[in-house]
């Protein structure tokens, strides 16, 4: 049986998404409460790893449940779950706490063909910018980067949109061995909030390592005036990575959705990405 996990955390004091051995990380966290509650272990397969200080409201990952850890979720206290996903996601949430920074928000039986990694066709983040125009917000501080002077939002905008389609974003990614940096950027957009904050949303088929954050400072870059807003492109164009901005901080980063097909094209959406990205950060 496979199941579909919908995941909310607080990244601040992960060490990421990916499990690693003697760190606190959010697969780990999650990998260790499905084991306590089925018996033995478990692997979970996520839609997008995120790195350390990155926060997520709508992470995806499922996981595979053989026979017998099946019927240790859909037998307890000698009666048969009527709903064994929506017991499992109870139980889940009962193993971490009421206050963890982690959380199962939803499970569901998985639709066949489903993969959370491979059938997914994009993924969407925000990213939350205070300037001198919207103050400092010490009760969102976990979530908000703050930068000094007041930003050009307009100009910001303006630069983003100069960076959508295919490209090859070399320029906005930290190079891994073998792994491509050719993604499609389907949409990149910066307002303000009613608190005056600015927000990015950023969405893409896939990111590469650290490259929302990288878009993030070249953006930053031009509403601070340092960069015009057609540089972007030209840095883009250039394939190599550059001192002409900064890689912003994680903890402003929440992933917040990922986009899936209709059920009947889930497994073809699946073949068709397997075969065509070895880029193990999808």
């Amino acid at each position: 049986m496979r199941i579909r996990l919908d995941i909310a955390y607080d990244g601040t004091h992960f060490r990421g998404w990916a499990r690693q051995p003697a760190l606190r990380t959010v697969q780990g966290s999650i990998e260790d409460a499905l084991a306590r509650i089925v018996g033995s272990s478990v692997q979970l397969v996520v839609a997008g790893r995120t790195d350390a200080g990155v926060h997520a409201s709508g992470q995806v990952a499922h996981v595979d449940l053989d026979e017998a850890q099946r019927a240790r979720v859909e037998a307890r206290n000698g009666r048969v779950a009527q709903d064994p996903a929506a017991t499992l996601a109870a139980r889940i949430r009962g193993v971490l706490g009421a206050y963890s920074d982690v959380t199962v928000t939803r499970t569901s039986i998985a639709p066949d063909g489903f993969d959370a990694r491979f059938s997914a066709v994009w993924r969407r983040y925000r990213y939350r910018l205070a300037d001198q125009r919207s103050g400092y917000d010490p009760l969102r501080r976990a979530d908000t980067t703050t930068v000094r002077g007041t930003l050009d939002v307009d100009a910001m905008d303006a630069a983003a949109r100069t960076l959508i389609g295919l490209h090859d974003f070399a320029a906005y990614c930290k190079p891994r061995e073998g792994a491509t940096t050719i993604r499609t950027l389907l949409d990149y957009r910066w307002t303000r909030d009613a608190d005056d904050v600015l927000v990015a949303e950023v969405k893409a088929d896939a990111f590469c390592h650290s490259m929302v954050r990288a878009l993030v400072g070249a953006c930053v870059a031009v509403g601070e005036g340092r960069l015009d807003i057609g540089d972007l492109a030209v840095l883009r164009d250039a394939l190599t990575r550059t001192s002409e901005f900064k890689v912003l901080a994680a903890r402003g980063l929440i992933l917040t959705e990922v986009g899936y097909p209709a059920d009947e094209l889930l497994a073809a959406r699946a073949e068709q990405t397997r075969a065509r990205r070895d880029d193990p950060r999808d």
